[in-house]
């Protein structure tokens, strides 16, 4: 596995949990100093049980030297950052195409060669064009098996997926493919086999739609809120019909995180350079980005329009529950807007703390939610972490200077808060 980020070290986990021997590479060598210490640099639940038992019974383990484990395996997953480039969107694959090159290095026999990184169209073609010129006398097949887990839920997503994409058309390689997933069988696993190219195409595709389908009802949202309507129950209401379903119809402050906003951002790029233009993943964009600035000027408008040396607390930081993911957080254009319009900001998030201090520095860090709340003029809920769905209430508003709250994931009911004395102020949910 090469590459020790989210998606590597939890295919590579999970892999050895069922029973394969695997070894993660990366350049990083205090990162794998780190692993072999038994620290997890990133936060996903159940990982550090996962990488421990499967390294204490020898199936896993950890290195800078990719030649050596290269040379002896049947698959190796290229699992390496993909981010977007700078000046053009496009997907930036140095590291995929540098980690093709020293693959192509190693290869002592027939091996399978699978980007799992999320990669454009073509991009296969390009590793295996980039291995026949480096070792000419390889003996290997490219294939497309891209990742479709949730940050929070990885661990079971891997174990009970939706779907396993593979994108090859070489026999050989989908053999091997199939071995190394046979073990989900029991578990009635879809293996979908296709071409390599579709294989890539899927994985954009599956995400625009999801970035999509978050962004459509975002737009009800404000709707919504207009007419006296209530999102939550439209949402309900529609993904009660079986074409449509009811996940990704949660309202709120818009998408974030390490793929969504990448991907959509790659796919209308890659259209472009085909002449075909994606106008509805384009709007998708342009909303989400308008949507997350906005959020600022919501939580002003519930103080009267004036934040000028108003103290605002800000429950959650990272782009979603159960991760330390800062990529891209709504939190981070709320936060700079709330500093742009005058206002102090005091922040605390379960376990992102830490990250979000590379990327909101200008702020203060609380010890828990009631610390955070102290003195506070509004008290804005911008993740939908556990914790803070059943606050002490009362507590909370005895720490605030005036209780105001703007919930941007509408985990409370509205007349529960007004019951107890709130000024509250949610996503969707129009005065009736």
């Amino acid at each position: 596995m090469i590459g020790t980020g989210y998606v590597g070290l939890v295919s590579g986990a999970c892999f050895a949990d069922f029973g394969h021997r695997v070894t993660c590479v990366d350049t990083d060598a205090a990162k794998i100093a780190a692993l072999k210490g038994g620290a997890i640099p990133i936060f996903e639940p159940d990982l550090d049980r996962l990488v421990a038992e499967s390294v204490k019974a020898g199936r896993l383990d950890f290195t800078t030297d990719l030649a050596g484990p290269v040379g002896e395996a049947d698959a190796v997953f290229i699992a390496v950052g993909t981010p977007s480039r700078r000046g053009d969107g496009h997907a930036d694959l140095t590291y995929v195409h540098a980690a093709a090159r020293d693959i192509a290095k190693a290869l002592k026999t027939f091996t399978v060669v699978v980007t799992k990184s999320t990669v454009p169209v073509g991009t296969g073609d390009e590793v295996e064009r980039i291995i026949r010129e480096t070792s000419p006398k390889a003996e290997f097949a490219v294939a497309s098996n891209p990742e479709f887990l949730r940050e929070g839920a990885a661990i079971r997503d891997f174990k009970h997926p939706d779907r396993i994409v593979v994108g090859t058309n070489d026999e050989r390689a989908r053999k091997v493919l199939g071995d190394v997933y046979r073990p989900l069988y029991l578990n009635q696993a879809p293996i979908m086999f296709t071409e390599r190219r579709t294989a890539e195409l899927i994985k954009y595709a599956a995400n625009a739609f999801l970035a999509t389908k978050i962004t459509f009802i975002n737009e009800m949202a404000d709707l919504a809120e207009k007419v006296g309507a209530d999102v939550q129950e439209v949402a309900r209401g529609i993904g009660l019909d079986n074409r449509i379903g009811s996940k990704f119809l949660n309202a709120g402050p818009g998408f974030g995180g390490s793929c969504f906003p990448k991907d959509t951002r790659a796919i209308v790029k890659t259209a472009l350079d085909h002449d075909v233009p994606l106008r509805i993943v384009e709007a998708v964009l342009a909303v989400n980005d308008n949507r997350k600035r906005a959020m600022s000027r919501k939580v002003s408008n519930a103080l009267g329009g004036n934040l000028r040396g108003k103290k605002i607390a800000v429950l959650g930081l990272t782009f979603k529950p159960e991760t330390d993911d800062m990529r891209e957080a709504p939190s981070i254009p709320l936060v700079t807007g709330l500093l742009d319009l005058g206002a102090k900001v005091r922040a605390y998030d379960p376990v992102g703390m830490e990250a979000a201090k590379h990327e909101l520095p200008d702020i203060e860090y609380a010890h828990d939610a009631y610390d955070c709340a102290k003195g506070a003029d509004a008290l804005v809920i911008v993740t939908e972490w556990v914790q803070f769905r059943a606050l002490d209430l009362p507590r909370l508003k005895r720490e605030m200077s005036q209780p105001v709250i703007v919930d941007l994931r509408n985990i409370y009911r509205r007349e529960d808060m007004q019951a107890l004395g709130f000024i509250y102020e949610s996503v969707g949910r129009g005065a009736v």
